[in-house]
C-alpha cells in the first residue's frame, strides 16, 4: 500500500531545472535511498516530498492518516525548552494524555471533597487506560533510551545550549520516537561517531516500522538499510532494485547496455549512408529523406556518462620511515586523551583513526602537525617527511578569496605526476568549470569547499597526508574518486573517519581510541576490526594478532566450542529468507557475469589507451563486482547451509 505518491512532479531554481516530470511511489515500510551529486536536487526534492516546499508543478499524495516525517540538516527548535520536552512533544496524542493524567494528579492531592475526589479518581483511571493505549509508561522510558543512543547523556539540558551536531541528534531522536509512515532523512548520520551510526543502522534496518526516504553519502548505512536506490541526475530520477552496492552494479550494467545500443546503431547508420551514397542519385522523396534521416542520426550524441572528479595525486620520495611516536600521551582540559602510545608509520602504511566524539582522535593530528604539545613522550618525523593537512572545519579557506587562489595560490601550472596543468584545467578535475571558478570561497556550498580543500591538499608535494573527516559534505561520486585517489597515492596516510565503506576500502589498519587514554591498534580494515574487537568482547579464547608496527595490537579471538552459539538448534528459513534463497544463485550468476565482463576489458590492452579517469572508473567498478559477488555467493552459502542442517535435524 503506498504511503505517497508523486506525480509530475517540476521544479526548477535561477532558471535551472533541478528535477522534472518526476513520477514516485513509497510503499508501506519501504526502504528507499536517494542519491546524487552535491546541487542535484536531492534535499529540494525530499522537501517538496515532506510537503514542506511547494513544486513547480505535478502534485504529491499522501495515504489517508499517513504522518510524515522530515529530519533538516539544521533543526531548529523553540528556546528555553528542554531535550526530554522536545522529544516526547513528538508523542502528540501521548503527550496531551500524559499531561492530563499529571493533572488529574495534582487535583486528587488538594481536592478535600469526597464527591470531587471520585470524579477525580475517575477521570484518571479512564486517562490512564487511554495512557495505555498510546504505549504507556515505557513511551517516555523509550524516549530517553533513543536519546541516550544518540550521544545526548542529559535530557534535562536546554536545546539553546546544544552544538549544531548535538541539535541534530535531538532532531533524530525526535523523529525516531514519534514512529512515523515516513520518515525522510537527510544526512541522518552527520556529526555522528561510528558507534551511534552503527546503531542507527541497525535502528532503521531492524526496528523502524514506518517506511523510509533515506539522503545520505554514508554509503554503508545505504547499503544495509535500503532496499531501492533512486538516482537523481538531469533533472531526473532512475530507479534501481537493492541497496547501494546493487545500485552501483546497475547502473554500470545500464550505462554499458546504452554505450552499446548507441554504438550498433552508429555502425548500422555509417553503412546506410555509405551504400546509399554508393547508389544511382537518381532518387525519389522517399530515399532522400531516408538519407537526412540517417544523417541526422549520426550526429546524435553519445549517451552522457557522469563527469567524475579526477583525483589524483604525487607524492615526494619516501623514506623507510615516515612517523615514529614513542610513548605519546595528550591531556586535554584535564581529561587522559591517550597513554603512553606506540606506533610506527612506515611508508605505504594508511592507518584509519576510529572512536567517539571526543575521544581525541584530532588531537593526534594536531600533536602530529606540532600544533598541540604532548603531555609525554615523543614524535620523531622521518628525514624526509612531507606533511599535507585537510582539516574538518576547513578553516585554511579564507571567504573572501577567490576559489583559485584558496585552491592553488598564485600559481600557474600544476604537477600531477609527470603531468603539468594549467590551474584551469587543474581545477576542472574537481569539477569546477571556468565559470564557477571566478566565484569566491564564501558562495561556495559545503560540498564544493570541501572539493576546494582536496584540490588545495593535492597541489601540494608532501608524502604523508592526515584528514580530519574528509567525506563530510562530499557526494557519492566524490567520494568514489577520493578513495580511487588515496588508493593511488604513493605515500602515507593517516585518516581519521566516521565512513566505514571508505576505510574498508583504504585502510591497511586502525587505530581505535577506546576512552580513558587507552588506544589501540588493530592490522587490516574497518571490518578486520570490528571482527576482531567484537571477538575480544564475547570472552572468547584469543590468539595475538599478527602486528605490523609496535603499536598495541588488539587480539584475534574464535568461537568457543559449546558456547551458546555452537549449542543453538537450527532453526527453520523464514518465509523471506527462501524466497532469497531461491533467487540467489541467479543473482550470484548475474553477478560474476558482471565481473567476468570488467575483467576482461581490463585485460584488453586497448583499454589502456583511455584516459586515466576513464581506466580508474573501470577499476573502481571491478573492485565493487567482485565484492557484490563475494558478498551474494557468501549469502548463498549461508542459507543453503543453515536450510541443510535444519533439515538435517528434522530427520
Amino acid at each position: 500500500m503506498p504511503v505517497l505518491d508523486a506525480h509530475e512532479l517540476r521544479r526548477f531554481v535561477a532558471g535551472r531545472t533541478l528535477f522534472e516530470d518526476v513520477q514516485l511511489t513509497i510503499r508501506r515500510s519501504e526502504r528507499v535511498g536517494l542519491v546524487g551529486k552535491n546541487g542535484s536536487g536531492k534535499s529540494t526534492l525530499a522537501r517538496v516530498l515532506a510537503g514542506l516546499e511547494e513544486s513547480d508543478g505535478g502534485r504529491v499524495s499522501y495515504r489517508r492518516e499517513a504522518t510524515i516525517a522530515y529530519l533538516p540538516q539544521e533543526p531548529d527548535f523553540e528556546p528555553g525548552r528542554s531535550v526530554r520536552e522536545v522529544v516526547l512533544e513528538s508523542l502528540t496524542e501521548w503527550s496531551a494524555t500524559r499531561r492530563r493524567y499529571d493533572e488529574l494528579t495534582e487535583a486528587l492531592s488538594t481536592a478535600d471533597d469526597p464527591s470531587q475526589q471520585s470524579r477525580l479518581a475517575a477521570e484518571q483511571a479512564e486517562i490512564g487506560e487511554a495512557l495505555e493505549r498510546h504505549g504507556g509508561w515505557e513511551r517516555e522510558h523509550e524516549a530517553e533510551a533513543t536519546v541516550g543512543h544518540l550521544g545526548i547523556v542529559d535530557s534535562s539540558r536546554l536545546v539553546d545550549t546544544l552544538s549544531g551536531g548535538e541539535a541534530r541528534r535531538v532532531a533524530l531522536a525526535r523523529l525516531l520516537v514519534a514512529e512515523p509512515s515516513l520518515a525522510i532523512l537527510d544526512e541522518p548520520t552527520n556529526h555522528l561517531d561510528i558507534a551511534t551510526i552503527e546503531w542507527l543502522e541497525e535502528y532503521l534496518r531492524d526496528r523502524f516500522k514506518g517506511a523510509i526516504l533515506l539522503i545520505s553519502h554514508d554509503r554503508r548505512v545505504l547499503d544495509a538499510v535500503t532496499t531501492r536506490t533512486l538516482e537523481i541526475h538531469d533533472g531526473r530520477i532512475d530507479s534501481y532494485d537493492g541497496g547501494y552496492a546493487r545500485y552501483l552494479l546497475g547502473k554500470a550494467e545500464r550505462e554499458a547496455h546504452a554505450d552499446r545500443t548507441w554504438r550498433n546503431t552508429q555502425n548500422f547508420l555509417r553503412r546506410e549512408v555509405e551504400w546509399l551514397r554508393r547508389a544511382p542519385k537518381a532518387r525519389g522523396t522517399k530515399q532522400k529523406a531516408r538519407i537526412s534521416r540517417a544523417e541526422a542520426a549520426l550526429e546524435e550524441r553519445a549517451p552522457e556518462v557522469d563527469r567524475q572528479a579526477d583525483l589524483r595525486m604525487r607524492s615526494e620520495r619516501l623514506g623507510k620511515t615516515i612517523l615514529d611516536i614513542k610513548d605519546l600521551s595528550i591531556e586535554r582540559d584535564g581529561k587522559r586523551l591517550i597513554e603512553g602510545l606506540e606506533l610506527a608509520l612506515r611508508a605505504g602504511d594508511r592507518i584509519g583513526i576510529v572512536g567517539p566524539n571526543g575521544s581525541g582522535k584530532t588531537s593526534l593530528l594536531l600533536a602530529i602537525l606540532e600544533e598541540l604539545e604532548p603531555m609525554g613522550g615523543q614524535i620523531i618525523r622521518g628525514v624526509n617527511t612531507q606533511i599535507g593537512y585537510l582539516d574538518q572545519a576547513r578553516s585554511e579557506l579564507e571567504p573572501s578569496a577567490s576559489l583559485r587562489e584558496a585552491a592553488v595560490g598564485d600559481a600557474t601550472e600544476i604537477a600531477i605526476g609527470d603531468e603539468r596543468l594549467s590551474v584551469g584545467s587543474y581545477l576542472e578535475r574537481f569539477l569546477f568549470d571556468r565559470r564557477q571558478q571566478r566565484l569566491r570561497v564564501g558562495e561556495l556550498s559545503g560540498g564544493e569547499r570541501a572539493r576546494v580543500c582536496l584540490a588545495r591538499l593535492l597541489a601540494k608535494r608532501c608524502n604523508l597526508i592526515l584528514l580530519d573527516e574528509p567525506t563530510n559534505d562530499l557526494d557519492v561520486a566524490t567520494l568514489g574518486a577520493l578513495e580511487a585517489m588515496l588508493l593511488d597515492f604513493g605515500g602515507s596516510i593517516i585518516l581519521v573517519s566516521h565512513d566505514r565503506w571508505l576505510l574498508d576500502r583504504v585502510a591497511t589498519g586502525i587505530l581505535a581510541f577506546e576512552g580513558e587514554g587507552r588506544v589501540e591498534y588493530f592490522v587490516g580494515d574497518y571490518s578486520d576490526f570490528r571482527e576482531r574487537a567484537d571477538r575480544k568482547g564475547s570472552g572468547a579464547p584469543a590468539s595475538a594478532a599478527k602486528k605490523s608496527n609496535p603499536a598495541s595490537v588488539a587480539s584475534v579471538t574464535s568461537l568457543a566450542p559449546g558456547s551458546a552459539e555452537s549449542r543453538a538448534r537450527p532453526k527453520k528459513l523464514s518465509h523471506k529468507e527462501r524466497r532469497e534463497l531461491d533467487g540467489l544463485l541467479e543473482s550470484v550468476e548475474a553477478a560474476e557475469g558482471i565481473t567476468a565482463a570488467l575483467q576482461a576489458r581490463l585485460a584488453d590492452p586497448q583499454t589502456y589507451r583511455l584516459p586515466h579517469e576513464e581506466i580508474a572508473e573501470l577499476q573502481s567498478e571491478l573492485a565493487i563486482a567482485e565484492a557484490e559477488a563475494l558478498r551474494l555467493t557468501e549469502r548463498w552459502e549461508d542459507l543453503e547451509a543453515r536450510n541443510a542442517a535444519f533439515e538435517a535435524s528434522q530427520r
